[in-house]
């Protein structure tokens, strides 16, 4: 799943959330987004060029007000809430990325952050300046902090394209050994 806003912060974090896309694609991965315009199309601009399945999840009673697809998108959910948007997401998601972006994208986050910790330990990849920042503050501000019970090992800051490819390949080779 990518959650990224509808506005790039920067053309470096654009430039990354295609690389991200395109990375995920490589491997395999199905792209998963909220299936509009800025951050989320630059992921799924990546992904599709690598051939992957690309899905907006999005509200059903919104899409019309928000409008169009991306070009990318190859599929289409329609929730009939936020919970069950924000829901679907994560239970159908192998991965979580998140970038910068509105309360939209915060909300995003924050549900995957509780979900990662609390329900499923699926792996939260927080990626480029503006959610690194973020993170700090999180950490900085003891709003997210590890405990015995609670552990972080799930979340891993990245912040650039490099890393982020390197990550994917150590996620995809401890996935092989632990089949």
């Amino acid at each position: 799943m990518f959650f990224g806003g509808v506005v790039p912060a920067s053309p470096f974090e654009e430039h990354l959330a295609e690389e991200a896309g395109r990375a995920l694609g490589g491997a395999g991965f199905r792209l998963l987004h909220g299936g509009y315009n800025g951050l989320m199309e630059a992921a799924a601009r990546g992904a599709s060029a690598k051939g992957a399945p690309v899905t907006a999840v999005t509200l059903a009673d919104k899409h019309a007000q928000w409008g169009a697809f991306n070009p990318y998108v190859t599929d289409e959910v329609h929730a009939p809430d936020m919970g069950a948007r924000v829901t679907y997401s994560l239970e159908a998601a192998d991965l979580v990325v998140a970038m910068g972006g509105g309360v939209g994208t915060l909300h995003e986050l924050m549900a995957a952050l509780y979900y990662a910790g609390n329900i499923r330990p699926v792996p939260v990849w927080i990626t480029g300046p503006t959610a690194l920042g973020l993170l700090a503050y999180l950490r900085q501000e003891k709003w997210l902090f590890e405990t015995p019970t609670r552990p972080l090992d799930f979340l891993r800051p990245i912040a650039s394209a490099a890393e982020f490819h390197t990550q994917l390949q150590a996620l995809i080779q401890n996935e092989e050994v632990g089949s």
